[in-house]
């Protein structure tokens, strides 16, 4: 008897296809994300080589609203949904002489994308590089002016300067707050690496994403975790850092772990993307400045949570969706686990992307018990950055013994199964009053048009672009230069501690520019290149 196929739901705005086959196997190029492709398709007679945004136009571009015009563009190449390695790809084959293109081949590996090659999602971007300067900020501070710093280990409200009190009691909370930055890199992962399946679905977009995702990730920590172990057996074990910790009496920071061996190194590094759980123990987190690779443990475990969950978007019908996201997030808040902000933000990408969420978000949502007043999706993002925002500043400047009284509210999923009541505080959590911040701003930034806008600036995609070249140098810089810097002045020319901090503070911010542009174009952009061609090569 003949099974007849599940049709897509008619919201679904994907491109047609076979009856037999997506088009994605007859690609010539196998992604089926980026904008070549998408311009490829939408003409017969597509160019050779795309076109790029000149400055003469970028007052036309900022005046469209390009997710209106161009709904079909969702470029990517990237795990992440955004970048694209293989925009170049046009030079190679033009009809330069064959010494020629070999030189293109070997300039097109270590060359950087453009800044414009994905207008509707460059706010994205900005969001990413938004939190790589919270990032920056929280590990420069937490070195060298922890008080000033919510949470930090070994101070509180009553140690330290006035100033830097009512500074981490007021500024803290929301521009460098090590929670809100690592679940915000968790739900913004979830958000975007999901959206080259959700362009075109198809098997091959699956197994791409999959494949690539390790091959992406593992080189970069590879190599900074690398420089960590050298500077270990060149400083005689970090050794520097305890002077420093007793010349500041800072307890905030911890002197990172020496890897003893190579084997212990490799060891460290294949961790990094296998542990699931207690991310924050890993030798390969330890033996890091700042001990802050864990955050990248648990993106990359998620991202499997997302993509056995993106499979189902194309087969069913968007209400039900609904209904099974808000029991996901309900269940994975109960059992603690990082889903509830991963799946959150796949949630947010396919109302985005299938559900004419800001047609909707116009219209406001509507209210219970038969009011006419329909309440606009700004405001109830409002409602929920407030909430999360209270909660954040009464845990740091009022009662901050309460601040994982929330904790407990889960289930002990690995000891008891009863209430969560043995809390490791030593280990990162998924937090109520960060999700609700982060849900919140979520929805005020996809709802309102001139946020997103301004998310969009060119600074901030430049270093969102480059987060996680940025992430990974500036804990080695600070660690390093910052820290001996800080010796020297304070100790050997007897600078105060203020201008001392200032001058840190610019060198180590140049210094993580500028090693973080070297580290992306060597590292971090070959090994997204590197990727995506092994997974051409098994396919050919």
């Amino acid at each position: 008897m003949a099974v007849a196929e599940n049709p897509r739901p008619a919201s679904l705005k994907y491109p047609s296809t076979a009856a037999t086959d997506p088009p994605l196997l007859a690609s010539p190029t196998h992604e089926a994300t980026s904008l070549a492709e998408n311009l490829e398709r939408s003409s017969l007679d597509a160019p050779t080589s795309l076109p790029t945004r000149s400055s003469d136009t970028d007052a036309k571009f900022d005046n469209v609203d390009l997710d209106e015009k161009l709904p079909h563009l969702s470029v990517t190449a990237k795990d992440d949904g955004i970048d694209n390695p293989t925009l170049f790809s046009s030079s190679l084959n033009s009809k330069a002489p064959r010494s020629q293109r070999k030189v293109n081949a070997v300039l097109q590996f270590f060359r950087t994308s453009p800044e414009d090659r994905n207008p509707s999602q460059a706010y994205l971007l900005g969001i990413r590089g938004a939190l790589t300067i919270s990032s920056f900020l929280y590990t420069f501070l937490l070195v060298f002016a922890p008080v000033t710093v919510k949470g930090a280990p070994g101070t509180d409200n009553k140690i330290g300067p006035l100033y830097e009190r009512i500074i981490r009691q007021t500024l803290s909370v929301l521009f460098w707050n090590q929670s809100l930055i690592y679940s915000g890199f968790i739900l913004l992962s979830a958000r975007t690496i999901c959206l080259p399946f959700l362009a075109n679905p198809g098997k091959v977009a699956v197994a791409s994403a999959v494949f690539r995702r390790g091959l992406r990730l593992w080189f970069p920590v590879a190599v900074a975790l690398a420089f960590a172990k050298i500077i270990s057996s060149t400083t005689a074990k970090w050794a520097y850092m305890a002077d420093f910790k007793g010349h500041t009496a800072n307890e905030s920071i911890s002197v990172p772990y020496t890897l003893p061996t190579t084997l212990a190194y490799f060891n460290s590094v294949f961790n990094v993307f296998w542990i699931t759980r207690r991310f924050s123990e890993q030798a390969g987190s330890t033996g890091f400045p700042g001990q802050n690779l864990w955050s990248l443990s648990a993106i990359y475990s998620q991202s499997y949570t997302i993509y056995m969950t993106m499979v189902i978007i194309p087969y069913t019908r968007p209400v039900w969706r609904v209904r099974v996201y808000i029991g996901f997030v309900l269940t994975a808040w109960w059992c603690q686990s990082w889903a509830w902000y991963s799946i959150t933000g796949l949630a947010i990408a396919d109302a985005v992307c299938n559900m004419e969420f800001r047609e909707k978000c116009k219209k406001g949502v509507s209210l219970p018990f038969g009011l006419q007043w329909r309440c606009p999706v700004w405001l109830l993002g409002g409602i929920l950055i407030v909430a999360g925002g209270v909660m954040q500043y009464l845990w740091t400047a009022w009662r901050p013994e309460y601040e994982n009284k929330e904790l407990v509210a889960h289930t002990g999923l690995y000891y008891s199964g009863g209430l969560n009541t043995t809390i490791d505080e030593n280990e990162p959590q998924a937090r109520d009053d960060s999700y609700l911040l982060l849900l919140g701003l979520g929805l005020v930034i996809e709802s309102v048009a001139w946020v997103r806008r301004v998310l969009e600036i060119r600074v901030l995609r430049y270093i969102g672009r480059r987060s996680l070249s940025f992430f990974l140098a500036q804990s080695i810089i600070i660690y390093t230069i910052g820290i001996k810097l800080f010796m020297h002045l304070s100790i050997d020319r007897g600078v105060a501690t203020v201008p001392t901090r200032i001058i840190c503070l610019l060198v180590s911010a140049i210094t993580t520019l500028l090693g973080g542009e070297v580290f992306y174009r060597l590292i971090d952009y070959p090994s997204n290149v590197f990727a995506k061609r092994m997974f051409d090569w098994i396919r050919e």
